[in-house]
Parts: C-alpha cells; sequence; structure tokens
C-alpha cells in the first residue's frame, strides 16, 4: 500500500458498492417482470464488479512501464474489435446500434476497450518529443472516432476526442492547432446530429422540452419527475417510484435519476462530490507523476473519466440532450465497469511510483 492513493480507491470503492445497492434498488419490479427473478441484474453486476476488482488489483501492482511496450497491439486489438461489430454472427444489434461482440459466454463493448487503449497508446506515442505529428494524430482519431460513429455511439466518440486531444495538449500541443479544430469539429459534430433522425429528437427535444410528451420528450420528462420527486432529502431508499417501469433506462444511463428520487438533493450532492474526489486525484497523479508516460496516461484516464461523468449528469439534470453514456462505477454493465476498475488501478499504479 506504499503511497498507494487511498483517497482515490475509497471514493471508486463506495461508488462501485452504492451503484451495487442502487441497481438492485432500481431494477428488482422490471427483474422480476422480464425474467421472473428480482436479482437477475444484481447477480450479474456481482459477477462483474468481482473481475473489476481483480482487475483493479492486477492493474495496481502491475508496473505501468510495462505498457509502453504493449501499446500498439493494444490499440491494433481495439481497433479489430471495433469493426467486428460490423461483422453477421459477432457483432450484437440491440436497440439499433451495433455496439457488442458476442462470445456466447459474455458481451464486450469494444468502444469501452479502445478509451483505455488509446490512452495507453497516445501516451506512449506522445511521451517523445516529435515534430510533423498532427496530421498522423488527426488521421488515427478520425478512423476511431469514424468505428464509433458507425456504430452508432456519438456520446462516446465524444469522449474519446476529449480523451485524445486532452493527451495531446498535455504532451506540450501547439495551442493554434486547437484553435483551428475546434470549429471544425463543432460543424462536423452538428452535421452528424442532423443525419440522424434520433439525434436530431434528442436535440429538438434539449431545445424545448415542453414539447408534446409522445415525443422524445418522454424520457426527460421522466428523469425531471424523478429529481422534483426528490426535493431536498428524498423520498427515501426503496421507496421512488420512478422505478416502475416510468423511467426508461433506469439501471443504466438514468440510473442517477433514481439516486437523486430516493436520496434526494443531499444525497446526490455527496455522489457528485465523490466523483469529484475521483477526478481530482486523476489529474493529481497526473501532474505528479515522475515520468512524461505516466503523466500523459494519467492526463488520459482522468479524462475520460470525467467526460463520463460530466455527459452523464448533464444530460440526467437536462443540461445536455440524452446519450447512452452510463455513469461510471454505478451504472449496470460489465464492459464499462471492468475498463473504469482497470483504468483506477492504473492510475494507482502510476500513484504508488510517483515522486512524492
Amino acid at each position: 500500500m506504499k503511497r498507494i492513493d487511498i483517497l482515490l480507491l475509497l471514493s471508486v470503492v463506495i461508488l462501485t458498492l452504492f451503484g451495487l445497492y442502487m441497481i438492485y434498488d432500481a431494477s428488482s419490479f422490471v427483474a422480476f417482470r422480464d425474467f421472473g427473478d428480482k436479482y437477475h441484474y444484481i447477480k450479474d453486476q456481482i459477477f462483474w464488479i468481482f473481475l473489476g476488482f481483480v482487475s483493479l488489483g492486477v492493474f495496481t501492482v502491475f508496473d505501468y512501464h510495462k505498457l509502453y511496450n504493449l501499446a500498439l497491439p493494444i490499440l491494433i486489438v481495439g481497433i479489430l474489435l471495433l469493426a467486428f461489430v460490423f461483422v453477421p454472427g459477432i457483432g450484437v444489434s440491440l436497440l439499433g446500434a451495433r455496439r457488442w461482440l458476442n462470445f456466447h459466454f459474455f458481451l464486450l463493448q469494444p468502444s469501452e476497450f479502445v478509451k483505455l487503449g488509446l490512452a495507453i497508446y497516445l501516451a506512449a506515442w506522445f511521451s517523445n518529443k516529435e515534430k510533423g505529428r498532427f496530421m498522423a494524430f488527426l488521421l488515427l482519431l478520425a478512423l476511431v472516432v469514424f468505428l464509433i460513429m458507425l456504430e452508432p455511439d456519438m456520446g462516446t466518440a465524444a469522449i474519446i476526442l476529449a480523451e485524445s486531444l486532452a493527451v495531446y495538449f498535455l504532451s506540450g500541443a501547439n495551442v493554434t492547432y486547437f484553435a483551428l479544430l475546434a470549429p471544425v469539429v463543432a460543424v462536423i459534430g452538428l452535421i452528424l446530429i442532423k443525419l440522424e433522425p434520433y439525434r436530431a429528437a434528442r436535440l429538438s427535444t434539449f431545445l424545448n422540452p415542453n414539447q408534446s410528451l409522445s415525443t422524445s420528450s418522454y424520457h426527460v420528462r421522466q428523469i425531471l419527475i424523478a429529481l422534483g420527486s426528490g426535493g431536498l432529502m428524498g423520498v427515501g431508499f426503496g421507496n421512488s417510484l420512478q422505478k416502475y417501469a416510468y423511467l426508461p433506462e433506469n439501471t443504466t444511463d438514468s440510473i442517477f435519476a433514481i439516486i437523486a428520487e430516493e436520496a434526494g438533493f443531499l444525497g446526490a450532492t455527496v455522489v457528485i462530490l465523490l466523483f469529484m474526489v475521483v477526478v481530482w486525484r486523476g489529474f493529481y497523479i497526473a501532474m505528479h507523476a515522475k515520468d512524461n508516460f505516466g503523466k500523459l496516461l494519467a492526463g488520459g484516464i482522468a479524462t475520460f473519466l470525467a467526460m463520463q461523468i460530466i455527459i452523464n449528469l448533464a444530460a440526467q439534470t437536462a443540461l445536455l440532450p440524452l446519450t447512452g453514456i452510463p455513469l461510471p462505477f454505478i451504472s449496470y454493465g460489465g464492459s464499462a465497469l471492468i475498463i473504469n476498475l482497470a483504468a483506477v488501478g492504473i492510475l494507482c499504479n502510476i500513484s504508488r511510483q510517483k515522486i512524492s
């Protein structure tokens, strides 16, 4: 435990175990209705938490410097996995998207693997000074984002874009490049939103939340009802009404709304503060890493965790259009949880080796 970041580790463990309780709380009715077993979701989550904590422990003791030589193979595997989601018989289509691979015993979401894999690769690449790599960086980023947008998954594409730009910035890149890139990204993002009817509907709902309940605003209204019902102190744990199939995706993307309904503003604030601690410690570790690779890797990890938290919470409080981004450590799901806990393990390993 020498020099390990206890505050980071403790915050993550609390969030993960609290998420386990909230998944049971939010899913018991729907699980019994759909599977005849109110423990269906929590049994899956317990297994994934076990694997996630194992991965956290492994990467806490695994010297992160060894990831430097593994960076290219990890990136290649990640890109191949992204491509395989479009192969019939391997890729799985759910809810109109192709984001998963079927390994029969489990489903894997490659985009979650790529978040961490790309952070490792970019940290290794940018840890050495090199001129004229901006175009090569853009080509790599365009390839990864293009494959993710084909799924389609604009939320994850935005996270990977932010993560990549953060690592590039921390490496000492020319700020002029970012000034030139920002309007281009904004225009492309707007075009992509307009091209997909469901994205355009979400944007319309965000800009005009008072439209008809028969449109996509239903989800937003149910979120706001949950937040409003919670008030200051909440309705009490286990007493949510929105979990009775009123609120869509109440164990994944929208679980924060159930937390706010049951724990109220005060309870939701405590959860947000714990997330702030995780992000703060991530960037603190990046600032105090003993080498450039560790600094960039920790910065990339802290950025993609922060972006997931910000996008999910902003969408759940009507500050951003709805996205399919789960809440780290709390939402139901295996791929994201295991990768996020592995990423925290890497942060813990970097903190163990940093200069005090």
